[in-house]
């Protein structure tokens, strides 16, 4: 999402004291501790906002990478070598990111970064990534144009998160198969490019897929007051709402909706995700859904054993979004070096085009050769009465 990912911002401030981060540049000393130096040991970087206006969620991501870390290296490592992790702030700016992407790369010989967390950070080391060889992988960039700009491959970029747009078009194939949905509007949030191009998406997938959109209206970030449009699109006839955009409006315009007697599903993308949702929209949460990344309510054995672990590392704290994909990333860059042929960057970028089954806390994925991106599915998560009744995976 591209509102610098606004949704976990409470859970991962509160685990930002939990994890102690300091906010220094200075390199850690290998996962779980104890590990062999030398030719004994396989670096690789972390390089998140620990500290600057996106800090919430490079924090978030780099404790789930680290906890994993800490697992492989507990269960002997990769290929007999412990992980040992370099780990640098970028200060949630894009020049200081480059500065450590090329010490990682060329003073610390990593053979491969975690992070940062924003497309645009990641978008700042994609040069030295081709010059160095040296791969670089994100949880959570999910700017479309990240791993091909202008048509071409991006070599040495991957994610392990699904693109913006592709969450209108599950969503878009949802409404359909599963909500019996024939006619849609779309209510965008037309400040947002993340919005928009969530609203692009599902109105090209719904209308590929037999459907008719009757409408489309508009709204802005920090609108409160939507009886207007909502009137205007009550007018219709439909069988669903796409309101792609952020928990702070979409609680207010679900409330506000069922208060005017729109009864039909409303949906949309991440961006419903947080706590405050329901504490805006009350009991009018209901027949609301929305793709995510991952659910802490899914009873998968993988997901659950994440939870208690993590609850166990931080305080009972439960994990977000950000949490099990950066946890996820550790382990498929760690599942990579493992299958390449040798512990460089070369042969592990190699390794993680060639992916196929990795199964993670976030789901199950190949990696896409032509793109670098997973093929997964998507969580969708419903809401009856305002509380989750729908945990499901879809693509």
């Amino acid at each position: 999402m591209k509102r610098t990912l606004s949704w976990l911002v409470a859970g991962a401030l509160s685990l930002t004291a939990l994890a102690g981060c300091s906010g220094t540049t200075a390199p850690s000393s290998a996962a779980g501790g104890g590990a062999a130096a030398g030719g004994d040991t396989v670096k690789v970087g972390l390089l998140f906002e620990l500290t600057g206006n996106v800090a919430s969620y490079g924090t978030a991501e780099a404790n789930g990478a680290k906890m994993a870390a800490e697992e492989i290296n507990a269960a002997g490592g990769v290929n007999g070598k412990k992980i040992q992790l370099v780990e640098y702030d970028t200060k949630s700016d894009t020049a200081e990111t480059t500065t450590l992407a090329a010490k990682l790369m060329t003073q610390d010989k990593v053979v491969a970064i975690i992070g940062p967390a924003t497309s645009g950070g990641m978008k700042a080391q994609i040069q030295l990534s081709a010059q160095n060889k040296v791969p670089i992988v994100s949880g959570s960039a999910t700017a479309d144009d990240l791993t091909v700009t202008n048509g071409k491959l991006n070599e040495y970029v991957f994610r392990t998160c699904f693109v913006d747009s592709y969450q209108g078009t599950v969503m878009a194939k949802y409404a359909a198969s599963k909500l019996n949905a024939k006619t849609a509007v779309i209510l965008k949030d037309t400040s947002s490019d993340y919005a928009k191009g969530l609203a692009d998406a599902f109105d090209k997938q719904f209308k590929a897929g037999g459907g008719t959109v009757a409408a489309t209206e508009a709204y802005t970030a920090k609108q409160t007051d939507f009886n207007a449009v909502l009137t205007k699109l009550k007018g219709q006839q439909f069988d669903v709402m796409y309101v792609p955009g952020y928990y702070e409006e979409l609680g207010l315009i679900i409330k506000q909706a069922r208060a005017l007697g729109i009864t039909a599903p409303i949906t949309g993308g991440d961006g419903y995700e947080s706590p405050k949702l329901a504490e805006l929209a009350g009991s009018a949460l209901t027949d609301v859904y929305y793709t995510n990344h991952y659910s802490a309510t899914d009873t998968d054995p993988k997901v659950t054993a994440f939870i208690d672990a993590f609850k166990k590392k931080y305080n009972n704290a439960t994990p977000e979004a950000f949490h099990a994909l950066g946890y996820d990333t550790m382990k498929f860059v760690a599942d990579s070096i493992k299958r390449a042929k040798s512990a460089t960057g070369a042969d592990v970028k190699a390794a993680m085009t060639e992916t196929k089954g990795f199964s993670g806390v976030t789901g199950t994925f190949d990696v896409d050769p032509a793109t670098h991106n997973p093929i997964k599915q998507a969580t969708i998560i419903g809401y009856k009465d305002g509380k989750i009744s729908v945990t499901e995976k879809f693509s």
